[in-house]
């Protein structure tokens, strides 16, 4: 039985890719704040490292890493707040670069041709008012993940973007309905992306069936424009 490694498993996306993995016969090993498996609060960047040693790597040879976990900080860059900024940065970006290091030399170890999915956003892409500080933690990652899959695609280990579009999840919540039938109208099909059509893209990108993907950011957004 393949290992995966998923954050923030406990709610929204994150528990429909957990769901969906357990039934297709992964084990999934999940990292949240409130979850029902390993407890961590991803602001703690230089506890990633006894994390991996202590407890992660106790689970057996990680084959797939995804990076759901996410901290919103939504504001105008005016009202711009650095320990927000900062405190965001950790989550989105630090941790999950730290994380993806012990991965990977899990990966070296175990010799396991492994996959890393890192999940973004679709204001990297399109831009929204209020979302540029957030916006530029998932560039980050997708940059990152660009140069992951250069740098080891060579022993088989695969690193990609999914990309999702506006779907109803609890960072969404505080929208009315005028600024959601606003958004839908910025995508080609009119109506709301799913959960389970973004977790789909997960799983497949997690299987060997995708084995000739990576260093691409996968767009599942309706076709937003």
């Amino acid at each position: 039985m393949k290992n995966i490694l998923l954050t923030g498993d406990s709610k929204g996306l994150g528990e429909n890719i957990k769901l969906k993995l357990i039934d297709s016969g992964y084990n999934v090993i999940g990292l949240s704040r409130s979850g029902d498996d390993i407890k961590y609060d991803l602001s703690d960047v230089d506890g990633i490292k006894d994390l991996y040693l202590n407890i992660i790597k106790d689970r057996g040879p990680i084959h797939g890493y995804i990076n759901n976990a996410a901290l919103a900080y939504d504001d105008i860059i005016t009202n711009l707040n650095s320990e927000k900024l900062m405190e965001m940065y950790k989550v989105n970006v630090f941790s999950p670069m730290m994380l993806t290091k012990y991965v990977i030399r899990d990966m070296m170890l175990n010799k396991t041709k492994g996959s890393i999915i890192h999940i973004s956003s679709i204001s990297v892409h399109t831009g929204y008012k209020g979302l540029s500080m957030y916006a530029s933690t998932k560039g980050s990652l997708e940059a990152f993940s660009k140069n992951t899959s250069r740098e080891w695609g060579r022993i088989g280990i695969r690193s990609n973007i999914v990309c999702p579009g506006f779907m109803d999840t609890n960072m969404s919540s505080s929208l009315n309905d005028e600024q959601r039938n606003k958004i839908f109208k910025r995508n080609s099909r009119q109506k709301e992306l799913t959960i389970d059509e973004v977790s789909s893209t997960v799983k497949f990108l997690v299987s060997e069936d995708s084995s000739g993907i990576t260093g691409q950011t996968i767009h599942v957004d309706n076709g937003t424009i």
